[in-house]
């Protein structure tokens, strides 16, 4: 009878149950930093994209209208339409960019009034050691 009971019993030890849960565990603390490390990049991917489509439509702009935007709402604003909208900062996760004037023209030293350049206005820094804002 007793050979019987045991052949019947079922389940897991608590030993096998611990080791699993230690496996997981382990399992979980590998992945964890390749998720957030992804994550990133994964933003910051974005932010060269967004970067590169706005700096792509500034010249646009410039090349149609013959002067810089006033600001990029006025890319969104113009009869035009040169962007739907103003996208946002993967970072901050805001329309907030910080812009840069054009360069002075001619012998005068005076700049043109307008928007030249777009930055992020993150102050973090990026993987590959330059802050997000000197993109």
């Amino acid at each position: 009878m007793w050979k019987r009971i045991v052949k019947t019993q079922r389940g897991f030890t608590l030993i096998e149950l611990m080791i699993v849960v230690s496996i997981v565990g382990i399992l979980a603390a590998i992945a964890a930093p390749n998720y957030q490390w992804g994550i990133i990049r994964a933003r910051e991917a974005v932010l060269r994209e967004n970067l590169y489509m706005m700096r792509s439509t500034i010249d646009q702009f410039y090349a149609d209208q013959g002067k810089y935007p006033a600001s990029l709402q006025e890319l969104v604003d113009n009869q035009n339409r040169y962007l739907k909208a103003v996208p946002k900062d993967p970072f901050t996760k805001a329309t907030d960019w910080v812009t840069d004037p054009p360069p002075p023209t001619g012998g005068d030293g005076i700049a043109e009034e307008g928007v030249y350049d777009v930055h992020s206005a993150s102050t973090l820094t990026g993987s590959n050691g330059e802050a997000y804002n000197t993109w």
